[in-house]
This record gives C-alpha cells, sequence and structure tokens, in this order.
C-alpha cells in the first residue's frame, strides 16, 4: 500500500524530470538560476542548514498580513469544495487562528500561539479573547467541560470553561516536563478514547540527533500524573486523532527540510503498538530512503513506514476523523488533513484540506482534494490549520494567514 501512494503523490513532483530525462533532458540549456539573495542563514531556527545557493537563499520565511482580514475581504470566493459543499465565514478577527475544539455547549475555543492568546466563540456570539500572555498556546482540549492548554512547556487546566466565559478560571498547570528548545516548540494536544490527555514533544531542530524524550507523543492522566510515551522517531506533529472505530492514534508529521525541493514528502502515520515504534527520524525517511548524515548504519526496514504520503514540505496540520452525519456516506470515517503549505519550496503546494479514505484495516486506501484554491499566482491568500466537526456534522477550518474560521457545510 506505501509504495503504490508513495508512487502516486510523488508523480506531480518530479514526474516530468524522470519521464522526460535523457539525451533530450541533456541538450537542452540550462534555465537561468534565481537571483543571488544576501541573506546568510541564523545559527539556528528554520534556515539553520539552507545551502548556500541562489534557490535555496531567495526562500525565506512566509509572512502573514500584519492584521486579520476582515470578513468582507476573506477569500470565500476563491475557494473550491465538492459539488453540494458549501463555504462560509464562521469568525473573522482571531490574529493567526490555529487550532479549534468545540465544547459541549456550542463553544468554539481557537488558540493562537504566535499571538499568545486563546479565544472563545459563544454560539451564536462573536469572538473574544479568554487567556492572553500566554507562551505559545498552540494545542487545547476538552474534558468533562475542562478546558486543557498545552503551552511550550507546559499544559494546564481551565475548570468548566463554558460556565466561566466572562470570568475565566485561573489556568491550573498540571504538567511542565515539556521540552525547552524553542524549535518545533508549538503543541498539539488531543483527548483519546481512554479519556487521557495526549501531547506532542517535537524534535527541537531541522535535522539533528534527538536527544531522549524529544520527537514524542506522550499521555497523561487528566491531573498531569502518569506520563507515558506513546512513540518514538517523529519529527513534528502539529494534528492528531484517533479512529472512531479501533481507537488507534493516526498523526502527521512534517519531515526534514533543505535536503531538496521535492525530499523527503510530509507523512501520515499509524500507531498500532503503543509505546513500542519508532517512526524513523532522524535516520530514515518516508520508510524509502536514509538520511545522508545520520543514516549511517540504520536501514529503513529497522522503522516503522507511514501509511501515506502526503506531498513534499507540503506541512500538514490538523486532522481529524470525520464522526458527523451531514456529509456523504463516502466521507464517514474519513480523515480530513489540512495542509499548511511550504515556505521553502519554490512551487507553493497545499494550503488546502485533503481528505484520506482508509479500508476496512485502517489503511489509506485513496487520497483526494476536498477544499482548495488558496494559492493563486504561486502566492498564499489562505493557509489552513485545523479542522474540526460541528455538532451538526458540518466542518470548520480555521486560517492563520487570514486569521479567520471558515464553516464548511452540506446541502445546506
Amino acid at each position: 500500500m506505501k509504495s503504490r501512494l508513495y508512487l502516486r503523490l510523488l508523480t506531480g513532483a518530479v514526474a516530468g524530470a524522470l519521464l522526460f530525462g535523457g539525451n533530450a533532458a541533456l541538450a537542452q540549456e540550462d534555465p537561468p538560476a534565481p537571483p543571488a539573495v544576501d541573506n546568510p542563514p541564523p545559527a539556528e531556527g528554520p534556515l539553520m542548514g539552507r545551502p548556500e545557493t541562489p534557490g535555496a537563499q531567495a526562500l525565506a520565511i512566509q509572512t502573514p498580513p500584519a492584521l486579520p482580514t476582515a470578513a468582507e475581504d476573506l477569500p470565500i470566493s476563491k475557494i473550491k469544495v465538492p459539488e453540494g459543499f458549501k463555504v462560509e465565514v464562521f469568525a473573522a478577527g482571531i490574529d493567526n487562528a490555529r487550532s479549534v475544539r468545540v465544547a459541549e455547549g456550542g463553544t468554539v475555543i481557537v488558540s493562537n500561539w504566535q499571538a499568545n492568546r486563546v479565544w472563545a466563540i459563544p454560539a451564536g456570539g462573536e469572538p473574544k479573547p479568554i487567556y492572553e500572555g500566554l507562551d505559545w498556546p498552540n494545542g487545547i482540549a476538552l474534558v468533562g467541560g475542562d478546558l486543557y492548554i498545552a503551552e511550550h512547556q507546559r499544559v494546564s487546566r481551565a475548570a468548566d470553561i463554558e460556565a466561566n466565559l466572562d470570568n475565566p478560571p485561573e489556568l491550573e498547570p498540571i504538567y511542565t516536563d515539556l521540552g525547552e528548545p524553542r524549535p518545533h516548540g508549538w503543541r498539539f494536544l488531543a483527548t483519546g478514547p481512554d479519556g487521557k490527555l495526549y501531547v506532542s514533544n517535537s524534535s527541537p531542530c531541522n535535522i539533528c540527533a534527538v536527544e531522549p524524550g524529544f520527537g514524542e507523543i506522550r499521555k497523561i492522566n487528566t491531573d498531569g500524573s502518569g506520563a507515558e510515551t506513546i512513540l518514538r522517531g517523529m519529527r513534528n506533529t502539529v494534528g492528531f486523532d484517533f479512529h472512531p472505530g479501533t481507537g488507534e492514534l493516526y498523526f502527521t508529521d512534517n519531515q526534514r527540510d533543505w535536503l531538496s525541493e521535492d525530499l523527503p514528502e510530509d507523512e501520515l502515520n499509524r500507531v498500532t503498538e503503543p509505546g513500542k515504534q519508532h517512526f524513523g527520524f532522524p535516520f530514515c525517511h518516508n520508510g524509502t530512503f536514509t538520511d545522508p548524515e545520520h543514516g549511517w548504519g540504520y536501514k529503513c526496514s529497522d522503522f516503522t513506514d507511514p501509511i501515506a504520503l502526503l506531498g513534499p514540505h507540503s506541512a500538514p496540520l490538523g486532522m481529524r476523523f470525520y464522526t458527523g452525519e451531514m456529509f456523504p456516506e463516502r466521507y464517514q470515517g474519513a480523515i480530513f488533513i489540512a495542509r499548511h503549505g511550504p515556505w521553502n519550496r519554490t512551487q507553493k503546494i497545499g494550503a488546502d484540506i485533503v481528505v484520506a479514505h482508509l479500508d476496512e484495516s485502517g489503511n489509506v486506501e485513496s487520497l483526494e482534494p476536498f477544499l482548495t484554491g488558496l494559492i493563486e499566482d504561486n502566492q498564499y491568500i489562505g493557509r489552513p490549520v485545523d479542522v474540526e466537526i460541528m455538532k451538526d456534522g458540518s466542518l470548520l477550518v480555521t486560517d492563520d494567514w487570514n486569521g479567520a474560521v471558515y464553516r464548511v457545510s452540506y446541502g445546506m
């Protein structure tokens, strides 16, 4: 299954070079090189390791607009979805809208780790910040009416949040054993079918020998006790969810930079043996090739393969199994995945929502686009981050580029 998916997804990126190579390709002149840019990489951070060549130096972090896009200026008319679906603005003005959760009473909670706030959108109400001045509050989860927030180094609880939106309780730290290095320090948080919290502690680098404790997802009790490592060898996940039938954990993983425009591809992974699996980082990428620096002495068969490849540097973030009843039957149990899109790739891809359809064994049977249209003239006009299912079965999509939340409905 993996090999078939690998060929399907890789074809769009490099098929031209493979199919039309040989003598004909050698006879052609080299295309003009990108202009040189005086933009030296820093000693650390996402630009670390960037090659000192014009094409690589021309790539830089994609900076969103300084202010959230006004509701009337959001790119709703540009967004494309399958026939029968409709996209509308659910909320605007939420700077850097990231993770999204829906509380029992219908309140929508949105995090924004760059603005260091957590917002609440009461049912039928307007967005308002309920916590400010936090430290990269990306991950959010709800358990029994309590809100849990994962900051850079801690997980905290706000008791009975919906009853206290006008006077939010002081956050109570429950878990403080997350890593200090800032790279990939935005944590993701979810509630498992066992009622426990699952939190990421991603690898703090582009590519490096990972110290023990990093490159993991852990589960903890809701009081912060009983921490257990669920998996190792993960580079940077910003999205995971649990199969509604089997309870197995599936997670997206962003792979290393500065190896190639087209390799490695980002991944969707599946945990079948909690606590026992290693997913390859930094030794093996995509289950197909070892790292040119850290892979010596290893083989990819030593590690767990991804179940699908999602495109080179496509930055898959939030993902949810569809458990609603509004969408057609073919989407029941499928995974909706938000691909944020690359900043370090010349030709932009992603900035969309894709759907992974699974077979009866839980493997990926097919991948297809669902929400597109947010790349225009090789520039982003929106960048999806997370998805969530509303009680009525509609789908919420956050867009940190525009500071907005969209609602996707069907047949309404």
